[in-house]
């Protein structure tokens, strides 16, 4: 059952946001700006901007998956984060937050469909990067922090691209409900 909160609530997140880094890439080509300079966008001055919270959510994603598994998070997954709170006057290229978007979710769609169940009950600890270790069970560490986390970084990804003037709306955010969607029930349609 853990793998089947996570894995999907992920693969959504994942799956929607290049969608609107390709709305982002339209919007500014048509209004003569630089594609690229979305990525430095941020809502305040002490808050990562878009192309670190791109990779934080990428980083949290994965990193969800091996503390589950019980293994070390790699040293190429933990760069991610390193990369988003380090470089945040590098942004680098739209092409790089794709992949990096794109590597994730294939990562996370390559999980079992019960892989991460056995974790579920199981104690860990998650230490963050300032010191603090939180102790709790595989199901309140996905409940708590992992789906809470990914989700924090998605909004403040959508807010990042609503504030450039990006017209991304409550259909871009969820996407996937519409395979949900009953028939007959979509309005003006």
């Amino acid at each position: 059952m853990l793998t089947q909160l996570l894995v999907p609530s992920l693969v959504n997140h994942l799956t929607a946001l290049p969608q609107w880094l390709d709305k982002g890439e339209a919007h500014a080509l048509a209004h003569d700006n630089d594609p690229a300079d979305l990525l430095a966008v941020r809502l305040a001055v002490d808050m990562f901007p878009l192309h670190s919270q791109l990779r934080v959510i990428a980083f949290q994603a994965q990193e969800a998956v091996w503390r589950l598994r019980g293994e070390e998070t790699p040293a190429e997954t933990v760069a991610l984060r390193t990369r988003a709170a380090a470089g945040q006057d590098d942004p680098g290229t739209l092409a790089e937050v794709r992949a990096i978007l794109a590597g994730a979710l294939a990562f996370v769609r390559a999980v079992g469909p019960d892989e991460l169940d056995a974790a579920a009950d199981r104690q860990l600890s998650h230490a963050l990067p300032m010191g603090m270790v939180f102790d709790m069970t595989g199901f309140t560490y996905v409940r708590d922090w992992a789906l809470p986390q990914v989700g924090f970084h998605v909004d403040m990804a959508y807010a990042l691209l609503r504030s450039a003037g990006v017209p991304l709306g409550k259909r871009d955010y969820v996407p996937h409900m519409f395979g949900y969607l009953r028939p007959g029930t979509m309005p003006g349609g």
